[in-house]
């Protein structure tokens, strides 16, 4: 199943598809092709081979690195609304190539057509904020303790910045960092999945062809692409002309994203793992609380760093939500995500599947009850994909299985019978992303998002866990990492901050009244 020659026209593709490979990097407005063994491109829809390309050698990684440093001395003198309008043009593009973009995050990803054309939206909307944000990057002035003086801070560019993004939302995480950092003056360079390198390829023709529209005002070659696998990314973690690496994926990779930027002084702006948690309290709206509870829990079939992965239920309705959540789970449409109706697409790839099979193990010999899904459905679904129902078991508390994230629609559902103890089950597991609470009570509500409750860094009320929109900083605590991406003040992990101190006058007095030498 190679692209379609329709969607690659409407992607403005041809030239890069018309050759035997996909290329390994986009860099310097050229295509590159490694000198390296091919990867298979397949589809997780049904294993069909979207293309092949060679992952990106140390040398292009390098090229790729310093061609954006060469751009980002040019670009970070541009005045930042002029920045703002190379970002307004590249939303503009996006929108109206939002049908296409969505119908290859589903090819690649295998998501629904709704949801692919969600993330398409989620990356204009961030554009239309880093818009915004472009006539705001502002500092703030200070008194000074001294007669005729001033202080200020000033934001400034920082560099060129680096963006490891993961399979399942190949397009929007890209966009929340590179929109930002381009209003704030830095080049981008772009490792994206090696799962999902032409919603990559695709996105950087978008850029490309919009910085050629704006060449009379805006320099060349500010984003670049590579495309390859983890050496690729641990090079960028280690190059010392990318004082920023932002990067997303599992807790495994950011421990060690971490610790080589850190090793270089370096910043690290990490989105990892979640192992997320809702509370239904018995006072919860049931008709409300169930639909929230099946889209976080099976929507992108479980993939999302935000899907819920554990249930607390209050004794009272537990049986009750159980009971509805079976029928539910076992009611989904599961299947190719290009039909209308599927709510239910494929997991990525075999690995996934076969992680999930030896949790869905591991928590029934520690004891959990299977109440729904967990199989793998073979009719009426699209041949080589791997497609499972969603599985509902129900659980003691936080098993050890519990307590680590698997990417796949699981469910765990637990009891509780007071609130207290709810929340030390939601925070009960390493990592802290999202959490929410199903309550009508106005105590409960603010008990569980106050300072003694959850300790995620997002924490809902009445709505679940996944779907967070992007004016709202997005990040977690703990082992998810503690970045923070969109919204509120996040362009700050994109800048540097300098301190001012302006003497108008003509003397020169020391601050805390220190007098040294004459005068």
């Amino acid at each position: 199943m190679p692209l379609p020659p329709d969607l690659i026209a409407d992607l403005h593709l041809s030239d890069l598809a018309a050759e035997p490979q996909w290329p390994s990097a986009l860099v310097a407005g050229a295509a590159h092709y490694a000198d390296a063994p091919l990867r298979a491109m397949p589809s997780p829809i049904d294993g069909a081979l979207l293309g092949h390309y060679a992952p990106a050698t140390a040398g292009l990684v390098n090229h790729a690195v310093e061609a954006a440093h060469g751009a980002y001395l040019k670009w970070r003198s541009v005045p930042a609304p002029l920045r703002g309008e190379l970002v307004r043009c590249i939303g503009n593009k996006i929108r109206q190539r939002k049908a296409a973009l969505a119908q290859l995050i589903t090819l690649e990803t295998g998501k629904i057509v709704a949801e692919a054309e969600g993330e398409v939206q989620e990356c204009i909307d961030i554009c239309d904020f880093a818009l915004g944000l472009s006539r705001q990057l502002h500092g703030l002035t200070m008194a000074s303790e001294r007669p005729q003086h001033r202080m200020m801070e000033q934001w400034l560019p920082l560099g060129a910045v680096g963006v490891i993004t993961a399979f399942n939302f190949p397009m929007a995480v890209w966009s929340w960092n590179a929109m930002l950092a381009l209003v704030c003056g830095d080049a981008v360079v772009w490792k994206p999945s090696e799962k999902t390198p032409l919603c990559a390829i695709a996105l950087q023709r978008v850029v490309e062809e919009s910085v050629d529209e704006l060449s009379e005002r805006v320099p060349a070659h500010i984003c670049q692409l590579i495309l390859g696998e983890q050496a690729a990314g641990e090079r960028m973690a280690a190059h010392p002309l990318l004082p920023l690496l932002s990067a997303t994926g599992s807790t495994r990779m950011g421990r060690s994203v971490a610790q080589q930027v850190a090793a270089r002084l370096g910043r690290s702006l990490l989105e990892l793992g979640g192992n997320n948690a809702a509370i239904v309290t018995p006072s919860a709206d049931l008709e409300l609380a169930l639909r929230a509870i099946v889209f976080a829990a099976a929507g992108t079939a479980g993939q999302r760093c935000t899907s819920l992965r554990r249930l607390i239920v209050h004794d009272s309705v537990i049986d009750t939500v159980c009971a509805r959540l079976t029928q539910a789970f076992d009611s989904l449409p599961v299947g190719d995500p290009r039909v209308e109706g599927t709510l239910v697409g494929p997991l990525i790839d075999a690995d996934s599947y076969w992680a999930m099979q030896q949790a869905l193990q591991a928590a029934e010999q520690q004891g959990a009850v299977r109440l729904s899904g967990g199989g793998r459905l073979e009719d009426g679904v699209p041949a080589g994909g791997h497609y499972v129902r969603p599985a509902l078991l129900r659980v003691r508390g936080n098993l050890p299985v519990v307590r680590e994230e698997t990417f796949a629609p699981i469910l765990y559902v637990m009891p509780y019978s007071e609130l207290l103890d709810a929340i030390d089950l939601n925070n009960g597991v390493s990592q802290g992303l999202s959490s929410a609470i199903f309550t009508d009570s106005l105590r409960e509500a603010e008990a569980f998002i106050g300072p003694a409750g959850s300790d995620c860094g997002i924490v809902n009320l009445n709505i679940g866990t996944s779907g967070a929109e992007i004016g709202a900083a997005f990040g977690g605590e703990k082992d998810s990492g503690g970045g923070r991406e969109a919204g509120s003040d996040a362009w700050k992990n994109y800048m540097r901050r300098v301190s001012n101190t302006i003497n108008y006058g003509d003397s020169l007095p020391l601050a805390q009244g220190i007098r040294f030498g004459q005068g």
